[in-house]
């Protein structure tokens, strides 16, 4: 995990994020992290146990490796899957339907998520949680211009349905770095573990991060076992 709480590089500007409990934080949040993305499936598969039992349809949407090792950890954590699959409380899927010729259209995808909301809502569930990895989101082109046009209106979206809550994942072995510093820019929480997540002092609203304010400068990160 990336410690969004252990050095900054203009730390006498900023004040050092504070944890809160999940439920305390904004629902649209973001998982920054280097190495192995295992090493994270625990966390996120616990905190989907958690939606689960608060009666919230959820949706994980990644590679097919990786869907393979997050039914593993959902089974380790107690859920039976199968059956949770099958009785549509849980989605795990490596659908890319709303790519268009291998490219992503940011609209496309948001109105897929928002139709998930209201199928959730009218199949009777108090919700949605989605948690989807930005690389496998965008058809591993390494083109990632549309991000922050996406994030923002994933923003939107996440004010317009209350009922939506999520997690956007962000590999840095995958990604350029320009994309991490969007990631940054555009999420007002950092996931840290299925308990906590960070307030995040880099979120900029709407500015654009790479004409950022005067006096503003980027963090240095490193990475760290999730929870630390």
């Amino acid at each position: 995990m990336l410690n969004m709480g252990s050095t900054w590089a203009c730390e006498p500007r900023i004040s050092r994020p504070k944890l809160l409990d999940m439920e305390a934080l904004p629902r649209h949040q973001c998982l920054i992290y280097d190495g192995s993305p295992a090493r994270y499936l625990r966390d996120l598969a616990g905190l989907a146990r958690k939606k689960l039992e608060m009666n919230i349809r959820c949706l994980y949407l990644n590679s097919p490796p990786m869907v393979a090792g997050m039914r593993s950890y959902l089974a380790a954590a107690g859920i039976e899957v199968e059956r949770e699959i099958g009785s549509g409380n849980l989605v795990l899927s490596s659908d890319r339907d709303h790519l268009v010729n291998g490219s992503f259209v940011v609209e496309r995808m948001l109105n897929t998520l928002e139709d998930a909301v209201g199928e959730a809502l009218n199949d009777g569930y108090k919700g949605l949680w989605a948690s989807g990895d930005i690389t496998w989101e965008f058809g591993g082109t390494n083109d990632f211009a549309k991000l922050l046009d996406y994030e923002w209106g994933l923003e939107e979206l996440f004010r317009k349905q209350p009922a939506l809550c999520g997690i956007c994942q962000y590999h840095t072995d995958t990604l350029p770095s320009d994309a991490v510093s969007d990631a940054l820019h555009a999420h007002r929480a950092i996931f840290i573990n299925q308990t906590l997540s960070r307030l995040n002092p880099r979120y900029g609203g709407h500015r654009s991060p790479r004409n950022p304010s005067p006096g503003s400068c980027s963090p240095t990160v490193h990475s760290s076992p999730p929870g630390t």
